[in-house]
């Protein structure tokens, strides 16, 4: 196993990246994160005009996959995703949809034990680890990790949690994969900016699948995949590139029309949002999930 330390980390996606470990195809990497403050907050005290708003939302990497090139896919398999001790969630001010019933800054606290996250003496409720940040080296230009895109980057869906597989479009060299922005916990929406926000370790496996375009990236668990669209601000768009990437994956891999696969999104899967916290300055993800069924039984034809 390949092991790489949070110390090794990126604050942008950039097009002339270059990697701190390179690895074959089918090799299991050990990753270790920061969480999204990059350690800035400890107490509840640690409020967000306290921070260092340069230090936010480090990606662990940048990890070359040997053999990538533009026009392929990486395939990034979640194996394990091990919290911390301790996490923090926060009410930021100006973010959010409920910011205007409430008082800003605040931050919780919350414990994790045994796969239970525990916010204080009465609200407990079940770990489910994820990966906010997983990207790659975009085609052009400097991408913050805070964003999200073509690239990857800062998707915050919940469902690139243990188990499932993150497919990136590539567009450079190795592909150049960065990975963070763990959370304990994270609910559809983010509505006020933050999961539970914590650093930790992850398994990966780093695969290669050749000559598969897609427009943004595509995570497929045991019984559904889902494509995704992002966004700065324009909620509609978002919704709209979901359903336009799923659609294309039915027509170009399973060969459907694209009425048929028009009605069949409308009938028999789920249109939603991964993260969507505005007013705020971020971005807009979301997703169309497509259940798993024998005429289209992964994103992909292989």
């Amino acid at each position: 196993m390949v092991k790489l330390s949070r110390d090794q980390h990126i604050w942008s996606f950039n097009a002339e990246m270059k990697p701190v470990i390179s690895v074959d195809p089918g090799t299991i990497v050990e990753i270790e994160t920061w969480d999204c403050f990059t350690g800035q907050v400890q107490s509840e005290s640690d409020t967000v005009e306290k921070l260092d708003l340069s230090r936010i939302n480090s990606a662990t990497g940048p990890i070359a996959i040997n053999g990538a090139e533009p026009g392929d896919l990486l395939a990034v398999t979640l194996i394990d995703i091990q919290p911390g001790p301790q996490g923090a969630g926060m009410v930021i001010p100006e973010w959010g949809q409920l910011i205007d019933h409430c008082q800003s800054p605040v931050t919780r606290i919350f414990k994790v034990k045994d796969g239970v996250i525990t916010m204080n003496d009465h609200v407990s409720f079940p770990a489910k680890p994820m990966f906010g940040v997983i990207g790659v080296a975009p085609a052009s230009g400097d991408i913050p990790t805070f964003d999200a895109g073509s690239h990857g980057g800062n998707m915050d869906d919940h469902w690139n949690g243990i188990g499932a597989t993150v497919y990136l479009p590539v567009f450079q060299p190795g592909g150049q994969l960065a990975i963070g922005d763990m959370h304990a916990s994270m609910g559809d929406g983010e509505i006020s900016g933050t999961g539970v926000e914590i650093g930790g370790k992850g398994i990966i496996k780093v695969d290669l699948v050749k000559n598969k375009k897609i427009g943004f990236p595509v995570t497929e668990t045991s019984d559904s995949w889902y494509t995704h669209g992002s966004t700065a601000n324009d909620i509609n768009l978002a919704l709209k590139l979901a359903c336009e990437e799923a659609a294309k994956l039915l027509v170009d891999e399973w060969s459907f029309t694209m009425e048929d696969a028009f009605i069949f999104l409308s009938v028999a899967c789920d249109l939603g949002l991964a993260a969507y916290y505005h007013p705020s300055p971020g971005c807009v993800t979301a997703r169309m999930r497509v259940p798993k069924i024998s005429a289209a039984p992964t994103p992909f034809k292989r």
